[in-house]
């Protein structure tokens, strides 16, 4: 079936800048995760499934919007948080590590399927960073458009069962504090133009596979966790849906019919996948409860893989120990990022099927 009639560029990038907007419109009305991002995503499919004509977006603008979202990651860092981190490292470190594990074994799970690679299948399921993670799949050899649908299918999870699980096995009290998030605007426009050109540099320089994500990451979390600009600091949202929109679209701009029927055949195994995924981390909680002072609903929230913002707000209403859940979930994040060039190597020496 032919896919329509060809259009010209300026058609076809209105047709995506327009699909992109409302879809992002409709998903935040919706209460979705990352709508800016699927709303990309949907104005990319758009073109791509009903014109014969292929778009391509600028290289530049890709490195631009990774480099924005690594800088949004970067400014999650502050010296509490890291306060916290030290304290409790070994603990954080062994959280972390089980997590880890548990991700990959998931993607190999998702792997068995002949049309996904070890690759994708990791970090389709690796928990921890789902913007960075889609950001840098491609250029990791993974199959980006699985890992952004089943990355934000594991997050969308995380969002609905966090409120059936802290309400039911927790009973917490509500109202008990606020999460802070207005940022300084004047500061936080500083440190995204220094973070990001600084970054930029530093990424062509130090010839790292995803070094123009984590190169702003790296600047942007010096400055925040410093001081030194004041606080807080966060990527002004506009320029966070720039980024969002950009990687969307560049993924939904490689997808086809073929590509988007196999994705559906495998949401079922996904989705067992991601419900045990869950289950194996609360269980972690559990046991971090366990055998630390830390109280249940604290490491509940801070073993979920994923769901950052929404695991931060629930914490704070909650009266959880916010910093510990920050420290715990950033570390992992962290961690993850860095470690995908590694794993995407070690994957992708394994015979491709």
């Amino acid at each position: 079936m032919s896919r329509g009639a060809p259009r010209s560029r300026r058609a076809a990038l209105a047709l995506v800048v327009g699909a992109t907007v409302l879809s992002s419109l409709l998903l935040g009305l919706a209460g979705l995760p990352s709508p800016v991002l699927f709303g990309g995503l949907i104005g990319g499919l758009a073109h791509a499934l009903t014109s014969e004509e292929g778009l391509e977006l600028a290289p530049t603008s890709f490195r631009l919007a990774q480099a924005l979202i690594g800088v949004t990651i970067g400014c999650l860092v502050s010296g509490e948080a890291l306060r916290a981190m030290a304290a409790d490292l070994p603990t954080i470190a062994l959280i972390t590590l089980g997590t880890v594990v548990v991700s990959v074994a998931a993607g190999r799970v998702l792997a068995l399927r002949r049309d996904v690679s070890p690759v994708t299948g990791a970090f389709a399921l690796i928990a921890g960073g789902a913007s960075g993670v889609v950001a840098v799949a491609r250029d990791l050899g993974a199959d980006d458009r699985v890992v952004t649908v089943v990355q934000y299918l594991r997050v969308l999870l995380v969002l609905v069962t966090l409120p059936i699980v802290t309400t039911t096995l927790f009973h917490p009290a509500r109202g008990v504090g606020r999460l802070t998030t207005d940022a300084d605007l004047p500061a936080s426009l500083l440190v995204t133009v220094l973070a990001v050109v600084g970054g930029l540099g530093l990424a062509r320089v130090v010839r790292f596979p995803t070094a123009t994500l984590l190169g702003p990451l790296a600047v942007s979390a010096v400055l925040a966790a410093g001081g030194w600009l004041g606080g807080p600091l966060s990527v002004p949202t506009p320029l966070q849906w720039l980024a969002y929109g950009l990687i969307g679209a560049q993924v939904g701009l490689r997808f086809t019919r073929a590509s988007l029927a196999a994705i559906a055949r495998m949401l079922p195994l996904v989705l067992a996948i991601i419900a045990t995924m869950i289950a194996a981390t609360a269980a972690m909680g559990a046991v971090l409860a366990a055998v630390t002072p830390v109280d249940g609903l604290t490491a509940y929230l801070a073993t979920t893989p994923g769901g950052l913002f929404a695991v931060l707000a629930t914490a704070a209403d909650s009266g959880a120990d916010v910093t510990y859940v920050l420290a715990v979930q950033v570390f992992r994040l962290l961690v993850v990022l860095a470690l995908t060039p590694a794993l995407a190597r070690l994957l992708a020496a394994r015979p491709d099927r």
